[in-house]
């Protein structure tokens, strides 16, 4: 199958494109949402499994370690997506500006996951998932920039859904591999299958998905300059932009919660074994799917017809509830029934939240701001295993009670409200749709409020 690096349509005016895509090749070019998501939910619940079950750490340390482990890919994360998906707005190939770097760090997660599968410290591992921090978030910067690029605004809605609903699939997928490697102790294999799952559904992308807009003209500007861009002063003139951000940050640190510290509540707080530990995650997984599967796609569709930061609201409504039964249940059975309205919450936001970001960013350089979009994304699981995994240990003690985790759980109910509050001042209507505000004074400290 031949590389395909022509247009898929002009864009209009505004650069948005007007042609609509055919959904095979919407669902191919959001394929690879799966094998990117199913990586590290899937590192997740192994080192979780890990952690808890072939004593790396010692008592009451469990969610500290996690924490340590996972830091410095954060950290590069928030630096490598936005400055790789700014590279790529410029990139000229004859793969097109987006393929290069999805290629390349594609290759690399498999190399890091194979360094962490051989690991047997603490800290060769917090240095190779470093590794596939740097490398996941170099593929996923420029990858994150194809909706902008190649979706008319007339599929937003439909694309977004996709996006969602292959984003928690791959979730999913990631969770039941972990699940499946903690039950039967091959942690191991688990991180190869990941590593072979993302490749795969890279090739769909690099052989059959069509590059979208023209590069922005780099007018002899050097890299180092294109590359510090990504970090320019006019990002804070994009205020629904940060409020949106923010918002996304809290409402998937709730949810990183749950699955962070999953492996460690059933354990502590439902007293299974490590077998029940991994078949009891299958089920939750499960349960996440199937109230995904029932949300994504209507959400989309009615926050085209009602807007959408009152899906999201509800999302997050929905999200608390679910999370709280989870907190306060007894007994596995309720447990399934809080994953499982979770699991409807997640979808709806999944899929309106991307559809909300394409509408309001500059189309132009759409690398860069859902590069930076993503910031939330890489460090929400950091967050929520550093707030919610430090609380964990102090409440849970030396004793590994399963207050700890239920605690952990009580924070993140709070944080769907926190998501809520903070998506208020974000102003939804489409960036094309904004009447033209004069030109903002570039200098520093005076700039004019665009959005």
């Amino acid at each position: 199958m031949a590389i395909q690096p022509n247009h898929v349509a002009p864009p209009a005016a505004d650069g948005r494109p007007t042609r609509e895509l055919p959904l095979r090749q919407l669902v191919q070019m959001s394929l690879y949402w799966f094998g990117l998501s199913s990586i590290f939910a899937g590192l997740t619940a192994i080192m979780g499994g890990r952690l808890e079950f072939t004593h790396l750490v010692g008592p009451g340390e469990a969610g500290r370690a996690l924490f340590a482990t996972t830091i410095g890919g954060a950290l590069i994360a928030v630096i490598v997506q936005p400055t790789i998906g700014s590279i790529s707005d410029y990139t000229t190939s004859r793969w097109g500006r987006r393929k290069p770097y999805i290629l390349i760090g594609s290759l690399l997660d498999v190399v890091f996951l194979v360094g962490i599968a051989l690991s047997n410290t603490l800290i060769s591992i917090a240095a190779f998932i470093t590794l596939l921090q740097f490398s996941s978030n170099f593929a996923q910067g420029p990858f994150q920039g194809y909706v902008p690029d190649l979706i008319p605004r007339k599929q937003v809605g439909l694309a977004s859904a996709l996006v969602g609903l292959f984003q928690i699939l791959g979730n999913v997928g990631g969770f039941a591999i972990g699940a499946i490697a903690i039950s039967t102790k091959q942690f191991e294999l688990g991180l190869i299958a990941l590593g072979v799952v993302e490749v795969a559904t890279m090739l769909g992308v690099f052989f059959g998905v069509r590059e979208g807009t023209t590069p922005k003209p780099r007018n002899g500007r050097s890299w180092r300059s294109i590359a510090a861009e990504a970090w320019g002063t006019d990002v804070l003139r994009e205020r629904s932009f940060l409020w949106l951000v923010g918002s996304r940050l809290a409402i998937l640190m709730a949810g990183g919660v749950l699955v962070n510290l999953a492996v460690f509540y059933l354990r502590r707080a439902q007293g299974l074994s490590q077998e029940q530990t991994g078949t009891a995650y299958l089920v939750m997984v499960g349960l996440v799917a199937i109230g995904t599967v029932i949300a994504v796609v209507p959400s989309a569709r009615i926050s085209d017809r009602v807007g959408r930061k009152k899906v999201i609201y509800a999302s997050c409504a929905i999200g608390a509830v679910g999370l709280a039964i989870v907190a306060l249940a007894p007994a596995l059975p309720l447990v399934y029934a809080g994953v499982a309205i979770y699991g409807v919450s997640a979808g709806i936001f999944l899929a309106v939240d991307w559809a909300l970001m394409t509408d309001i960013i500059p189309k132009a350089s759409s690398g860069r701001y859902m590069g930076m979009s993503n910031v939330a994304t890489a460090s929400a699981g950091v967050f929520a295993t550093a707030i919610g995994g430090t609380l964990m240990d102090l409440v849970g003690g030396p004793g590994e009670l399963g207050s700890g985790p239920r605690a952990a759980l009580v924070f993140a109910v709070a944080l769907c409200g926190l998501g809520a509050l903070l998506l208020r001042p974000v102003d939804e209507r489409r960036r094309e749709d904004l009447p033209t505000a004069p030109a903002p004074d570039r200098r520093l400290g005076e700039a004019v409020v665009a959005v």
